[in-house]
């Protein structure tokens, strides 16, 4: 990271060839509050990429709440992204095949591990131009729950949707599994106080970072939006309820993932008593010295074969009663955030991203379906029968994948209702509902699907989204409607009809399609089911 400026300006070169090319490939150094940094400009846009916002969390800061950089004084190489966190995976996280390996194309997955570090805190930003201007800011917080992901996957590159909308984009990577959600404090007292949330806090420090520096890079520090999908929804969610995030940004756009609830510390600290047994740890000496992949390789041995999808322990931000005192939309939405206005959604068919490559998708009936459902409770037979009227043309299988993905869409209503029955703001729901042709269709509407297109990165994530005008204008409508919400807290586009706000007495949703259209309540058999 921390390279003379002499090796970015030869990089420069060797890329741009002659020097009056090389001269305009270099974007303006900005003077940070810990030093200044110089990338290249990249489509038009002035790309940072592997900014650090905080010290580097090994030795005695592992596990601790994160901290301001060390000041350097050379101009600091900003010309590639920083090391992802190191990566785990559960037993239910990402599947292998051949369309799924095409997918990690634009969302890596496993070919992160090959880079990971424990040292991770790292930003991107791209800004259309770096000298002047006060654009509203975009944060972009990962997917992959708390276990995987970073920042510097293809399908989150801001280029194009800051050069559209004239915004900053910023990403960013933090602590995971482990290294940012492990409940050392009943086991080794004050000194971890923060150990199960600090992955949370090192989001709110990238915020601060943003506070103090992004006006250097032409944003505005007034008009913060943060965004994110999956897991990255659920750490938007819980920095709505965190008292150390107020103020810190003005929006917020939850994407297939609601955060309505947390961890529990006495769950969180038995499954870090079995990490440390696994890991053969007794003490806090021992634990700050352990190598990193052997911390890793604990995880992996303490954690149970079913782990993942609500089953068995997991990583996650816990409801400690300080750093986040409850339960975030439960059993009210969190009143520090009632004046920010909410963009809340999720995708029609968000399980079959991780069902497609499972042996028995394409192949069950109508009875070993029953027999699941009636195996699971009276809810999911009750969800089953609704999914079944909802789409009568849904095979079985399609059935069971809706009704696995139901829990997205409960949430995503349950969040909606706490928040617009107290807020100020207004609150503004979407279902996707567009159906991607890759794989002769077999995705239907899958998770992630809404990334490529609100980032207007369509074309670039063709191994997803498939080619031809539909994605085109699928990324045209979808990245306008963000874009607007970001600036001045409504979605509009002029492919998009008159988007009104959510109300629990009128539930009006988006569908997103090539012909989008706001109904009423699309899924209120399944949104009550279980309440």
């Amino acid at each position: 990271m921390m390279k003379p400026s002499f090796w970015l300006t030869a990089t420069a070169l060797l890329l741009a060839g002659p020097l009056e090319v090389a001269a305009q490939d270099a974007t303006p150094i900005v003077a940070t509050d810990s030093g200044r940094v110089q990338g290249l400009a990249q489509g038009g846009v002035d790309t940072f990429l592997g900014i650090r916002y905080a010290a580097p969390p090994i030795g005695r800061l592992r596990f601790q709440p994160p901290q301001k950089p060390d000041a350097w004084s050379e101009v600091a190489d900003a010309t590639g992204m920083g090391a992802p966190c190191m990566q785990f995976y559960t037993p239910s996280g990402p599947n292998s095949s051949d369309l799924t390996r095409q997918i990690q194309g634009i969302f890596p997955t496993g070919t992160e591990a090959k880079t990971d570090n424990e040292d991770c805190l790292f930003l991107n930003v791209w800004t259309p131009d770096a000298s002047h201007g006060t654009r509203p800011v975009l944060i972009w917080f990962h997917g992959g729950g708390y276990n995987y992901g970073s920042g510097g996957w293809p399908a989150y590159n801001g280029r194009n949707l800051a050069a559209k909308g004239d915004v900053v984009i910023v990403t960013v990577n933090h602590r995971l599994n482990a290294f940012g959600y492990l409940n050392l404090a009943e086991k080794f007292g004050s000194d971890f106080a923060a150990s199960g949330n600090v992955g949370n806090l090192d989001l709110v420090r990238s915020l601060e970072w943003v506070r103090d520096n992004i006006a250097a890079f032409g944003g505005d520090p007034g008009n913060v939006t943060i965004m994110g999908e999956s897991g990255g929804g659920s750490k938007v969610s819980h920095l709505m309820a965190m008292p150390a995030a107020a103020g810190l940004f003005h929006k917020a756009i939850v994407q297939s993932g609601p955060g309505v609830i947390s961890g529990k510390p006495a769950d969180a600290a038995r499954y870090a008593d079995e990490i440390l047994a696994a890991a053969g740890v007794s003490t806090a000496a021992e634990l700050r010295s352990i190598h990193p992949e052997a911390l890793l390789a604990a995880v992996r041995k303490a954690s149970p074969a079913d782990a993942g999808f609500g089953r068995g322990p997991s990583f996650g931000p816990i409801a400690d009663g300080t750093i986040v005192p409850r339960d975030p939309f439960i059993p009210a939405a969190p009143p520090q955030s009632r004046n920010i206005p909410l963009m809340i959604g999720y995708n029609k068919d968000e399980m079959t991203l991780f069902l497609a490559a499972q042996p028995w998708f394409g192949r069950i009936d109508d009875a070993a379906l029953d027999m699941m459902a009636k195996g699971m409770g009276e809810d999911a037979v009750a969800t089953i029968a609704a999914y079944r009227k909802m789409y009568p043309d849904y095979s079985p299988t399609y059935i069971a994948s809706a009704a696995m993905g139901a829990r997205f869409v409960r949430g995503t209503y349950l969040l909606a209702d706490q928040q617009s029955s107290t807020a100020e703001a207004p609150v503004y729901v979407y279902r996707l509902t567009w159906e991607t042709p890759v794989g002769n269709g077999v995705f239907k509407t899958p998770h992630t699907l809404d990334i490529p297109f609100m980032f207007d990165n369509a074309e670039e994530s063709a191994a997803l989204v498939g080619s031809g005008p539909e994605p085109q204008v699928m990324a045209e409508m979808m990245s306008d409607a963000w874009l607007a919400f970001a600036k001045t807290g409504t979605p509009k586009s002029r492919l998009l009809p008159d988007w009104k706000p959510y109300r629990p007495d009128h539930r009006l949703v988006m569908e997103l399609d090539v012909k989008p259209r706001l109904v009423d309540d699309p899924e209120g058999t399944i949104r009550t089911i279980g309440r």
